[in-house]
This record gives C-alpha cells, structure tokens and sequence, in this order.
C-alpha cells in the first residue's frame, strides 16, 4: 500500500513539473513576424555608391508664385515720366490674362497679355474717373527690369515692339505726301491749302522695376 502511494504522488509531482516546464518556456515567433534589423543604410557597398553622387545631386526647385508667371506684377519707379513716377502693375483676381496699371495720368487701365511672359495690349477703354484711353502697348523686359508703355498707338500684333520706334522726320509715308503735294501745285501754278490730318500724340512710359528683398529666417 505504501509503495503504491509513493508511486502516485511521484507521478503527480512529474506531471506539475512539466505543466511549470510548458508555461516557463518561450513560445517560439515565426520567421515571418521577427523584426528585421538590417538597415540598407549601413551596408558599406550602398556608402560607396551614395558617396559617388553626394553633394552632386541638384535640389529640388521650389514652386513657381504668380510673380515667377506673371513677371510683369510689381512697382516701377520712372525718372523721365514725372507725371507717372510710380507705376503699380496687379494680376487681376478673376482673369489671370488681365493685368491692372495704376499710376498713370489716365487712370486706372487695364491691359490683356497676348504674348507670354509679359506683351500686353491696352484696349481702348473708359477708366472708372470717365476718361477714355486710347489702345497701346505694354511691353517688360525681365533682363533689363523695364517697363515700357505707349498710349496713343494701335496694337501691333506682327510686332507689339515696333510701336516704341519713333519715326524719323521727313521719311515715310508724311514725306511722300508732301512731294506729292508740291508736285500738283506746280503743275496747276495754284497754291494749294492741305490740310493735314492730326493725330494724337502717342504717351510713352518708361520705368524700372523695384525689387522687394525678402527677409530670411
């Protein structure tokens, strides 16, 4: 009898020995959920390779703004146009293909761009003071930092620059006129009044563009 119940409590004492073992031991992660250490960046041949091209790789270009589009937007100061000695150019809020000129003597006018970056044309128009403007041109220049109007001067659309040409006295179309004037009052020995046409004379604007230093950080 003894010995039997030494045998059983031998055998009750294994069996909570092996459920202590089961709940001591590490379960076991699969391959597939154990965090990989490696890291590409320390590996000595991706090194050689980045250090090749560092300092060689060109920077990404930051966003083009409305001014970097429309060059033309900005403030112009003008030391031959006193009357217009500070000229402010403005994208328009709805219509990015017009721009606002404020400053000149005829007011307020507006211009629509017909070349990019920066040829405009200036339609005839009434400003908000009731005063009527003539078509001209706007023409700036980003190399030089110049704006150039003329008001006065139908646009010229084979070439918008051409109308900034000021014509020499005595050539063209005016002299031949006159020729032909004297020729006809020869022949007939009569001296013939003519009267010439008047014209408006063109308004020309001339002025550079002042640059606004942004602060840095």
């Amino acid at each position: 009898m003894k010995k039997t119940i030494y045998i059983m409590g031998v055998m009750v004492l294994s069996f909570l020995a092996m459920i202590t073992q089961a709940q001591t031991d590490p379960v076991p992660v699969p391959v597939q959920e154990q965090k990989s250490t490696w890291d590409p960046k320390k590996n000595p041949v991706v090194g050689d390779i980045n250090a090749k091209y560092e300092g060689k790789l060109i920077a990404t270009r930051p966003a083009l703004t409305s001014k970097d589009i429309f060059p033309v937007i900005g403030t112009y100061e003008s030391t031959t146009n006193p009357e217009a000695a500070s000229v402010a150019v403005s994208i328009d809020p709805e219509n990015k293909g017009l721009v606002w000129i404020e400053g000149l003597p005829q007011g307020k006018v507006k211009a629509m761009l017909r070349k990019s970056p920066a040829t405009y044309k200036i339609p005839a128009q009434k400003t908000e003071d009731g005063k009527d403007v003539a078509e001209g041109t706007l023409i700036f220049d980003k190399d030089t930092k110049t704006l150039s109007i003329v008001i006065g001067k139908p646009y010229n659309v084979a070439d918008p620059a051409a109308v900034f040409v000021v014509p020499s006295i005595g050539t063209g179309d005016a002299a031949t006129a006159d020729a032909d004037v004297k020729a006809k009052t020869t022949k007939t020995k009569t001296k013939v009044k003519v009267k010439k046409a008047e014209t408006p004379k063109a308004w020309i604007y001339t002025g550079t563009k002042v640059e606004v230093e942004t602060a840095k950080n």
